[in-house]
């Protein structure tokens, strides 16, 4: 299970094409979030973490949001997204480690979460979220989905429950959606949590 904390493991996977989860689009619920963002946002600072083949950060990028940062450790999914999005900043594409982003040069008005927190080792989670909210703004929002169910497995995607996140996220974090997904891709129905939360 630490593999999954190496850089290399992720790039065989991206490499091999091998990411049994990539839905290959958007994902709906947050198309549908992004959809109905203000023209003012369009200038916030956005992080998307783990962003793996980061469809979501190429929709915010068509939509004409400014100031994201796609984050992924294996360099794979990155020289492929700049080459799909010749005109992105490249210096809004970092090939780093999340955990080792510095909060003092880095800080956002809101994350994306789609598929990272479900990838790391569960063992990282707590990190995971004292990280995400040195990274964010006072008031700063976590938004994204979460797995609603344990697949049982010592690989990712990695499970959890309602009860856990509450728990997990509780001392960071002010949490004003955590809810079943009603708009998920269809092989997800059910199985996702939609999740908004704020950073104390």
């Amino acid at each position: 299970m630490d593999n999954v904390n190496q850089a290399g493991f992720w790039q065989q996977r991206y490499e091999k094409d091998s990411i049994g989860w990539d839905m290959g689009q958007v994902s709906p619920p947050l198309k549908a979030y992004i959809d109905q963002l203000p023209e003012a946002a369009k200038d916030q600072a956005i992080l998307v973490p783990g962003a793996g083949n980061a469809y979501e950060v190429g929709y915010l990028h068509e939509k004409g949001f400014t100031n994201v940062t796609l984050v992924d450790f294996a360099p794979a999914p990155i020289e492929g997204f700049a080459e799909r999005y010749p005109d992105f900043p490249a210096e809004h594409l970092i090939c780093a480690d999340f955990f080792d982003l510095s909060s003092e040069e880095y800080q956002f008005d809101w994350v994306l979460e789609q598929t990272f927190f479900c990838a790391i080792n569960p063992a990282r989670r707590d990190e995971y979220v004292e990280k995400m909210a040195a990274l964010l703004k006072p008031q700063g929002k976590l938004i994204g989905l979460l797995f609603d169910k344990e697949f049982g497995r010592d690989e990712p995607p990695f499970g959890g429950s309602t009860e856990e996140y509450q728990q997990r996220f509780e001392g960071c974090f002010d949490i004003d959606i955590m809810e079943m997904s009603h708009n998920s891709y269809p092989a997800r129905q059910g199985s996702e949590l939609f999740v908004k939360m704020r950073a104390k």
